[in-house]
């Protein structure tokens, strides 16, 4: 997205189009639209101000904010819970419909998000580590120098 035109130009286009120039011809003399004129022109009728709007941002996350104390409480009470299965407690349990892309969002701006680890916590149970320890026992010593690595 561009950035907003200078105050500059706006307050000059205004200050032609006060000064009896209409807003079409103080469109084309400073070489923006007409339609650009007509709406920097109501907004100085509206507001009194040249500024231009903020642009971007997030403007619908109050929507699922509503919903703050559910989400952190699903997510304190099962920490390893999804982000679908989190948009579906709240379609089902609450009836509102938001994607999982936005939960994480949410998510992000309460800082929660967790990145999945290296490996499966199942290798810390000791049977799982008794069998991995064999298995790697049970490997042949490998002399680098035999393998044959493949491009595709």
């Amino acid at each position: 997205m561009g950035k907003p035109l200078s105050i500059d130009l706006r307050s000059r286009l205004v200050a032609a189009v006060a000064g009896g120039l209409s807003r079409r011809a103080a469109a084309e003399r400073f070489g923006v639209s007409a339609a650009t004129a007509v709406r920097w022109m109501q907004a100085v009728n509206t507001t009194g101000s040249v500024q231009a709007k903020s642009q971007g941002g997030d403007r619908r996350s109050r929507r699922i904010e509503a919903f703050r104390a559910v989400i952190l409480g699903a997510v304190q009470a099962q920490k390893d819970i999804s982000l679908v299965e989190l948009a579906e407690l709240l379609r089902t349990g609450h009836g509102a419909s938001f994607a999982a892309s936005t939960v994480w969002r949410f998510l992000d701006r309460h800082g929660m998000t967790f990145k999945k680890t290296a490996h499966a916590a199942e290798q810390e149970r000791p049977d799982v580590a008794e069998r991995r320890s064999a298995w790697f026992a049970a490997q042949p010593d490998l002399d680098p120098n035999c393998l044959v690595f493949i491009d595709g």
